[in-house]
């Protein structure tokens, strides 16, 4: 078991931190009812010590009706009881914290359930009342208030307006039951910088933040002009003076905060990671990059340069919870990554995105920053195909049922081939359906196979924390790299503490550089000692 932290808490940890997502339902199930829990959490902590991550981060374990797999939030201050208890949260991140793994909790501000005291207090109060203007509530256009307040559209897709009994519309820009906060008001900024010191509070390291660029809205809820600028509930300037005032209850505490923040806009993205705002924030132009020597190159340097200009250490993330797992996605003919292309029924060749998931790990992993990895990664899952009729997300019902949804990445992990649920749980079906060879992915058959998924990740993380060709200079940040000179469709860079990193995407195999040690491979070389297409080395000089 690893050591616990150093009395004396590093205050950079984060800057090069490989980051564990767990999604609570789906992770491991310790009471047998067929949902994931904290026990179960617990009950694995072992296996994330043994794989080397230096903190977890939780998806929302708050109370919830899970309309959007609890990201529509009931109460901040209370754990679902399907997960557990706050109890037993605090248990667990004691625990985590001896064993040298920190934790990292989600806030979702941009919305609550409808579910929330808040909300429920705004419908029982009626049109025109205090209580409502916690919230974005209009009258509608039309004759009659017939028609919504404006033309928005949902990040589900569909109208992000419900009218009441009462004639009066709520705005949510996500699924109904989640209903839009008016952070205009200051109850909604004083009561979400109180979540924040009640998790501190409980030995959290730090806050990843849903939907981090979406919280502020136009006052006037006008309709949406392409080009027009600002945008009206996207990207407002009005953010930034939210998120200062969050990073000095952060900094009173040492915690950190990573936002989810999707902008084509690199300068504009940059804002949010100034000094005094957010510490990091998710680099999804790398995430949705296709597997192409080219375009990766372009998203690793525009995601540097941006990240340089305000001093802050990039985070490098191939899925996450949202996102078409990466063996699949890189199994097809499109290898990028686009919420609205996905659709049932699309071809993929497994071998192949095994084979490049694999690259793609140490190609990742041996970037400057921190890295971001999603629960069953390190098992090589697969995207999972759910039975129509046993389909939650509400991403598939907002399409009208074209959307597969992301139930497929979401499904129960196989721990034990041998154990009833491939060892998720003890008696109870999962909550979502496993596939027929789930148990073939287990965790304690990858753990006896040397070449397996699980053993590539083990190693690799482990070379990132020991091996000295990581290691950053003090005080020199943390985006050290330069490319060295390669062929078409070969990424090939050095980092400054010595470590050479190679990526063959190209169709030909192609020799190592000048090294004196191989440190680990995606994938056997060839008969010539040559890299293979799709195979990444990681070497030292």
């Amino acid at each position: 078991m690893a050591a616990s932290l150093p009395s004396e808490a590093t205050a950079n940890w984060w800057r090069d931190a490989a980051i564990y997502q767990i999604y609570v339902r789906s992770f491991a199930d310790g009471d047998g009812d067929g949902t994931g829990d904290l026990a179960g959490v617990r009950a694995k902590l072992p296996h994330l010590v043994e794989l080397g991550v230096d903190a977890i981060w939780f998806t929302p374990w708050y109370l919830s009706p899970l309309a959007d797999g609890g990201y529509d939030v009931a109460d901040y201050r209370t754990i679902d009881p399907a997960f557990g208890s706050l109890a037993e949260a605090e248990k667990l991140i004691a625990q985590a914290r001896e064993l040298g793994i920190r934790t990292i909790v989600d806030v979702v501000p941009n919305h609550v359930s409808d579910q929330h005291a808040w909300f429920r207090a705004a419908l029982a109060a009626g049109p025109g009342s205090p209580e409502r203007e916690l919230f974005h509530f209009r009258t509608g256009r039309g004759t009659d208030g017939e028609l919504p307040p404006n033309d928005w559209v949902s990040e589900f897709g569909g109208v992000p307006w419900t009218r009441l009994e009462d004639g009066e519309w709520y705005l949510h820009l996500f699924a109904t039951q989640q209903p839009d906060l008016n952070w205009a008001h200051p109850a909604v900024r004083h009561e979400h910088e109180d979540v924040l010191r009640f998790w501190f509070e409980r030995g959290v390291s730090g806050v990843r933040i849903d939907s981090a660029a979406l919280l502020v809205k136009d006052p006037a809820l006008p309709d949406f002009v392409k080009g027009r600028d600002p945008h009206p509930f996207t990207d407002r300037d009005e953010l930034h003076d939210i998120y200062r005032s969050w990073r000095a209850i952060a900094d009173e505490y040492g915690a950190v905060f990573v936002g989810e923040v999707w902008l084509p806009d690199s300068e504009r993205f940059a804002r949010y990671l100034r000094p005094d705002e957010l510490h990091t924030a998710f680099n999804f132009n790398f995430l949705a990059c296709p597997w192409a020597a080219g375009r990766l190159r372009t998203a690793i340097d525009g995601t540097i340069a941006e990240h340089a200009s305000v001093g802050a250490p990039a985070t490098w993330v191939l899925c996450n919870h949202d996102v078409t797992r990466t063996v699949t996605r890189y199994g097809r003919e499109d290898t990028e990554f686009d919420f609205g292309a996905k659709s049932f029924g699309t071809p993929t060749d497994l071998a192949l995105g095994t084979r490049r998931a694999r690259a793609a790990a140490l190609l990742s992993l041996a970037l400057p920053g921190a890295a971001y990895l999603y629960q069953g990664e390190e098992l090589g899952l697969p995207e999972a195909d759910i039975p129509r009729d046993r389909i939650q997300d509400p991403m598939h019902f907002r399409s009208g049922g074209t959307d597969p949804g992301r139930d497929g990445c979401r499904v129960p992990l196989p721990w034990s081939a041998q154990a009833p649920y491939a060892g998720f749980g003890s008696t109870a079906e999962p909550w979502l359906p496993q596939p027929a060879d789930w148990s073939s992915y287990a965790a304690d058959r990858q753990s006896a196979d040397p070449q397996s998924m699980l053993s590539l990740y083990r190693e690799a993380l482990r070379l990132r924390r020991t091996e000295p060709g990581f290691r950053v200079a003090a005080g020199s940040g943390a985006q050290q790299m330069t490319w060295l000179p390669s062929a078409p469709g070969v990424l090939a860079f050095t980092r400054t503490g010595g470590l050479i990193c190679v990526a063959n995407l190209g169709a030909e195999p192609v020799e190592l550089p000048g090294h004196t040690d191989i440190l680990l491979t995606s994938g056997p070389l060839d008969g010539e000692g040559r890299l293979p297409q799709d195979t990444t080395a990681w070497l030292r000089n």
